[in-house]
């Protein structure tokens, strides 16, 4: 039988043993009282030491390490899970399993992106770090363009982050490159340049976790998304949206829904698409990569994004921009390039129609982050989906650098407005002012609908719905703008959209004009009008050339009204009166003066091609297919000439564009001339399905008359129409 002094050295041993042990495996055994081991069981509990930060002084986004110690000062084991705390709101959470006497380090990386002093709690412990003021290293070395391609990547490899760097200065510069990912710094290189000088800088991106990932370096953004090994993503999208939000198809016969995405096998997929939309009115017309059968096999190799078109009731081609990964929608164009809209009515008995010559131009604001360049383009395409025949006379797109305290918008487009007042880009304040008061014409208080621009619309009437010429119900917004009295420019900025109504419903107005005597003049479908208060307090209109434009369909748009030296009174109520069914989002009130802001205007390489085939009974001579650059230079009535199917590429490329100066902000711009026709013929009160007789900036309306206006057929266009217009299409 062993002594007590031979049992108290056996267990001395055994207990330099187990922290031998113990070390080795990271976790340490925790003594208690006179070093003797206790047989009984003490429940888990836990007990923090030694919060440790490093840095505790650091730079923004520089990754900070935060450590303490936990230990389970009981016998049994637990899960112990412990909260991260940054200014008291918590920010990571970790758990771990500790036996009895044992402690772990527990380590958190955290980074932030502001300034100021921050207060780490853990348990009872708090200690505080600090984000030093960030001062970028000053140099002429200007960065612009992320590409990561490929975008989707499997677990364990690895995409490519490129960037464009150029030195727009004449000596020698450098400037460290900071690459973030999910807001953590990761890598820094340096990049050195000779004056004038351009490179492109390479950061490999590994797939370590599954999920996206955000980049950020210097102001530009993107990400990547990782993907289980042997895995890829499969989108399956509607365009136009169904009203239902959806519609049935199959997947290797199983039955789903759009809007669909899963992460799938690679391998084989069958996809079977309805050959009609929901309503069973509308035909599918084809796959966004160009195959025109709703019923397709795939091999699935790669992220994959598949959009299918069914023809709808809008109109005007679609305009669509290339964001990095996909091309994605952007608008509908032209809106106010429609052929064929009726002004008014007069006693002429053999034509009593007078036509409206209406503008093609639009302009289309393009959100920066929308714009991705693919093999140094910015690419984007220009789509005939519908039934119609396009004019495409010009486009371009406008790059404006402004300062960064103010945003900058477009006008719209009409007719009847000073052409000094279309087209141009002004800057507005980002904080505009509100209107004090806004009714529509129920005299329902609509103001909480145009205070921030939140899809949150006013409601609205059409005109068309009118129950005679005599008797308009107008769609009204009226407002009361505040004291405005001493500032030298009033501008308005608009968030809308219009809702031109049925075919149907126009169809039912139509009738009712030819139907019985009218008077000399009377419009059908009357222009927006908006109306100032005298000296007397009575409501007069604004000049004709002045007048509110009708904002686009499709989509809602911001655009500027300028208001400058347009009120009577220091009265500044405004009321805006719509015959067509428009709605607002928004409306702000910008007093602040003009900044000085640089306009550069990039023109594109152009392509038309068939994207799809089409049953269209369009006839006539369109434009060959193959490069069209020439002809969209300029806005000269030589147009690229297509029918549904018909697509035009526009590569802008952004090699001469001056890299963004300091405490500037670039947005960007597509201004496009288009005129189009549909397959009605104005519903039998014009013209016929063909390219002839073709549309002319200098014609008084569409159609002209032709025994007093023509197309100019001089030697220029006689050329342009020999070399361009030979793709013969018969009935």
């Amino acid at each position: 039988m062993l002594n007590r002094q031979a049992i108290t050295k056996i267990k001395a041993i055994l207990l330099i043993d187990i922290i031998i042990l113990s070390a080795a495996t990271g976790t340490y055994l925790f003594l208690q009282g006179s070093g003797q081991l206790s047989i009984q069981d003490k429940p888990a509990e836990f007990f923090l030491t030694t919060l440790l930060i490093n840095p505790k002084e650091a730079d923004a986004g520089e990754p900070i390490l935060i450590s303490v110690n936990v230990t389970n000062i009981g016998d049994l084991s637990e899960n112990y899970t412990l909260s991260l705390f940054i200014n008291d709101v918590i920010t990571k959470n970790e758990t771990i399993r500790l036996a009895g006497g044992f402690f772990s380090i527990v380590e958190f990386v955290h980074s932030e992106f502001s300034e100021g002093n921050f207060t780490v709690r853990l348990g009872n412990l708090s200690d505080v770090f600090r984000i030093k003021e960030f001062v970028p290293e000053f140099s002429l070395i200007k960065l612009f363009s992320i590409t990561i391609n490929p975008y989707e990547i499997n677990l364990g490899e690895a995409t490519t982050l490129k960037i464009n760097a150029k030195n727009t200065g004449s000596t020698n510069e450098s400037l460290p490159v900071r690459l973030f990912i999910d807001n953590m710094l990761v890598e820094i290189k340096l990049v050195e340049l000779a004056g004038g000088a351009s490179s492109v800088i390479e950061f490999i991106l590994n797939g370590t976790s599954v999920g996206v990932h955000k980049i950020k370096v210097s102001n530009l953004f993107g990400g990547f998304n990782v993907v289980p090994e042997g895995m890829h993503t499969l989108t399956i999208l509607l365009n136009p949206i169904p009203d239902e939000g959806g519609a049935e198809f199959t997947l290797n016969g199983e039955d789903l829904k759009t809007p669909y995405t899963a992460i799938l096998p690679v391998g084989k997929y069958t996809i079977v698409l309805p050959a009609t939309d929901t309503t069973g009115e509308h035909a599918f017309l084809n796959w966004d990569d160009g195959p025109t059968n709703p019923t397709r096999t795939i091999t699935l190799s790669q992220r994959t994004t598949l959009t299918a078109e069914y023809e709808k009731g809008v109109s005007c081609p679609t305009l669509s921009i290339w964001n990095g990964t996909d091309y994605i929608y952007l608008t509908d164009v032209s809106n106010h390039g429609w052929l064929g809209y009726i002004n008014y009515i007069t006693d002429n008995p053999d034509w009593p129609i007078v036509y409206w010559r209406n503008n093609p131009w639009d302009y289309v604001p393009v959100e920066e982050n929308q714009l991705q360049l693919k093999n140094g383009y910015y690419d984007m395409l220009l789509t005939q989906k519908w039934n119609e025949i396009f004019y495409l006379d010009s486009a371009y797109m406008v790059v404006v650098d402004h300062p960064s305290d103010v945003n900058v918008y477009s006008t719209m487009v009409e007719q009847y407005i000073d052409p000094d007042y279309m087209g141009k880009i002004y800057s507005v304040s980002k904080n505009p002012l509100k209107p004090v008061s806004a009714f529509n014409e129920k005299g329902k208080n609509v103001l909480s609908q145009i205070l921030e621009i939140d899809d949150s619309f006013t409601p609205g009437i059409n005109g068309l719905t009118s129950s005679s010429w005599d008797d308009i119900s107008w769609n009204t917004l009226t407002m009361d703008l505040g004291d405005l009295s001493g500032y030298e420019e009033i501008k308005l900025v608009v968030r809308g959209i219009v809702d031109w109504g049925t075919p149907e419903e126009y169809n039912v107005w139509l009738d009712k004009f030819f139907a019985q005597s009218v008077p000399n003049g009377t419009q059908i479908t009357p222009a927006p009008y908006m109306e100032v208060k005298n000296s007397e307090g009575n409501w007069i209109r604004v000049p004709e050339t002045r007048q509110f434009p009708i904002p686009p369909d499709g989509g809602p748009r911001t655009f500027v009204v300028d208001m400058t030296g347009l009120f009577q009174s220091n009265d500044y109520s405004l009321r805006i009166n719509n015959f067509w069914n428009v709605t607002f989002d928004y409306v702000g009130v910008d007093v602040s003066s003009q900044k000085e802001i640089t306009i550069s205007k990039i023109y594109p390489n152009a392509n038309l091609y068939q994207v799809f085939e089409s049953g269209s009974l369009a006839s006539g001579n369109f434009t060959r297919y193959g490069d069209v650059t020439k002809l969209v230079k300029f806005e000269d009535d030589k147009f690229v000439i297509g029918k549904q199917g018909d697509e035009v590429s526009l590569l802008f490329s952004t090699t001469d564009l001056v890299p963004l100066i300091e405490d500037m902000e670039r947005d960007f711009f597509v201004f496009v001339a288009l005129w189009f026709k549909d397959e009605t013929g104005n519903w039998g009160y014009g013209f016929d399905f063909t390219v002839d007789p073709i549309p002319f900036m200098e014609m008084s309306g569409f159609p002209y008359p032709l025994t007093s206006e023509s197309y100019p057929f001089d030697e220029d266009h006689m050329q342009y129409l020999n070399q361009y217009n030979t793709r013969e299409i018969t009935k």
